[in-house]
């Protein structure tokens, strides 16, 4: 019953609470009833994703258009140009917001008018899997909440997390290089506010237990809007003690296990993801025993990713590939190439070396990149480089060359062929350059890869077929469309990394049956490779398609030739 689960939960989150009261306090907060039984029985768990499911990470405002208000261009690109290849969107902060490009929400439960409103949300969650963010850990300095909590007025005065200077803050990660306590006058006195991304991002503090029902309410609102899959945005910070390092506390974890408590005892399938920016290992206790996050965003695979192609050479990659434990049941990893922040140099922590990042960073800096910084032991360290993924790949350490569209391709490619759900950033799907000009009017490095494209402006290029971007566009949806009809990319089909030789990246996916056998290899360097049959089990039973190139592979053969860059999905089944 989950009266008794939730009660777990709020003993160890809350021990000095009124456990019952607080039970039913959130049971009212979410709409359920706290006598309702689980879904799950030993013969039953829901089937959360297949090998049909890919997303669109995009931003509402990405698509602009005279006639038509952002979130309606949104929907009208999906459906005239994705619709058979695409079955979910991840659509950016949507709401009131005064920085941080939306994650400074100044209104959880408002739609900005300048997107749309709710029933545009709606009209899009009707079509796909719609995932939106929880800003959690912190919500804009104009939010009513902090304007209470300036006067000393309830309920805000009590939901803004606040520390005293003179504890020992020494140990808090820090992602941002700005002052971690700010000053604030009101009435009772002044108050050292606790801003983990900064001074127009205040941190809420839920060792409140009201504040955590707020939240829980704000995420039934959102059910009943049509969301099906909530980012938790930062999570990872949102329990804070002096005298620790503030990030993935317990109590952070058992939050997110109670939400997961609440949504798998809805009859709707409603997911959770949890965005942790964080070096590999710490990222997958997010799964915890299979009772937290649904899904994890893949974080470590955009540098590794990236370096593999620079480079020319899988050995990180691979190591991280071969070192990945197997997705619990019910669980699974976000993939991604690219997204709307840079890409994450935490995550590649104890998995690149020094040399080896400082070679890759100052290769995509050569390419027009930047890189943010962030606070670590006094001083700054890189935190992220900001680009755009296709130019990133413009070249490798040795410079620009003629393969850029290639080595794009194969880079996503790969990203979707993983054990797991993949994910294109709308920027990475019409490869945009960095955008110098909005970074300039920003003021911030992230804007490089922010472009705002005219509607028409995309129908005109993806109409010109003799366009790199028509072309890219059409390629990858191509194999979209065919991975969909593949039930070894499951996302919990068995995964195998292959030891091939140097210059060759490729594994093994098995479908849940075990009928088919598909094997995933890409030629990562700007060179002809010669790839052994040999080292791949293509037993002579069967017959072997290589899916994006529809010729037959013969298993006797000695060797297939690899153009640079090329990659290759064989299989015994095709379709």
């Amino acid at each position: 019953m989950l009266k008794h689960i939730l009660s777990q939960h709020i003993e160890f989150i809350y021990p000095q609470a009124d456990t019952a009261t607080l039970v039913e306090k959130i049971c009212e907060s979410f709409d359920i009833s706290a006598t309702t039984q689980s879904k799950f029985t030993p013969d039953y768990r829901p089937e959360y994703w297949d090998e049909n499911d890919s997303f669109l990470i995009t931003y509402g405002d990405t698509i602009l258009s005279d006639d038509k208000l952002p979130l309606q261009n949104i929907h009208e690109f999906l459906e005239n140009y994705l619709e058979d290849a695409i079955t979910g969107v991840h659509i950016l902060p949507y709401f009131p917001f005064t920085s941080d490009d939306g994650f400074a929400v100044s209104d959880y439960r408002a739609v900005r008018p300048d997107l749309g409103d709710w029933e545009d949300i709606q009209d899009i969650a009707k079509d796909y899997r719609l995932m939106s963010d929880v800003v959690i850990n912190h919500a804009s300095a104009s939010h009513e909440w902090f304007k209470q909590f300036l006067s000393d007025e309830n309920p805000g005065q009590n939901y803004i997390k606040t520390s005293d200077p003179t504890q020992d803050h020494s140990l808090v990660t820090r992602p941002r290089p700005s002052p971690l306590l700010i000053p604030f006058d009101t009435p009772s006195g002044e108050k050292h506010v606790w801003c983990t991304f900064g001074a127009d991002q205040v941190d809420l503090d839920f060792s409140n237990p009201d504040l955590l029902c707020e939240f829980i309410s704000l995420m039934r609102f959102y059910i009943n809007k049509g969301v099906r899959v909530f980012r938790l945005d930062a999570v990872g910070f949102l329990w804070k003690e002096a005298g620790t390092n503030c990030l993935h506390l317990p109590q952070t974890h058992e939050i997110i296990k109670l939400i997961r408590t609440l949504v798998d005892h809805l009859d709707d399938t409603v997911l959770l993801i949890t965005e942790t920016n964080v070096p590999n290992h710490e990222n997958l206790q997010y799964f915890d025993n299979g009772n937290e996050a649904h899904v994890i965003y893949n974080f470590s695979l955009p540098p590794l990713l990236v370096h593999a192609l620079l480079t020319g050479r899988s050995t990180y990659l691979r190591r991280w590939m071969m070192a990945m434990p197997p997705s619990q049941d019910g669980c699974t990893l976000f993939n991604f190439s690219a997204s709307h922040d840079g890409i994450g140099l935490r995550p590649v922590e104890g998995l690149l070396p020094e040399d080896e990042i400082t070679k890759m960073i100052d290769t995509i800096t050569g390419f027009g990149g930047r890189v943010t910084m962030r606070s670590f032991e006094g001083r700054e360290v890189p935190y992220e480089m900001n680009t755009t993924l296709f130019s990133a790949l413009k070249g490798t350490v040795h410079g620009e060359d003629g393969l850029h569209v290639d080595r794009f391709i194969a880079s996503q490619t790969i990203m979707m062929s993983l054990e797991g759900i993949p994910a294109f950033y709308i920027q990475s799907l019409l490869a945009s350059e960095n955008d110098e000009a909005r970074a300039a009017e920003a003021g911030h490095n992230r804007a490089l890869n922010r472009t705002q494209w005219s509607a028409k402006n995309i129908d005109d290029t993806l109409s010109d077929e003799t366009s790199p971007l028509s072309q890219i566009f059409r390629e990858l949806k191509k194999r979209l469309e065919i991975r969909k009809n593949q039930k070894a990319f499951h996302p919990d089909a068995t995964q195998f990394t292959l030891h091939l030789k140097p210059g060759m990246f490729g594994f093994w996916r098995q479908s849940l049956d075990r009928k088919q056998s598909l094997f995933v290899v890409t030629n990562i360097t700007h060179e002809e490779k010669l790839l052994s049959l040999r080292d791949m089990n293509l037993y002579q039973q069967a017959q072997w398609q290589d899916l994006l190139s529809d010729k037959i592979v013969d298993p006797s053969d000695e060797v297939l030739t690899l153009k640079p860059y090329q990659s290759i999905w064989i299989t015994n089944i095709s379709g």
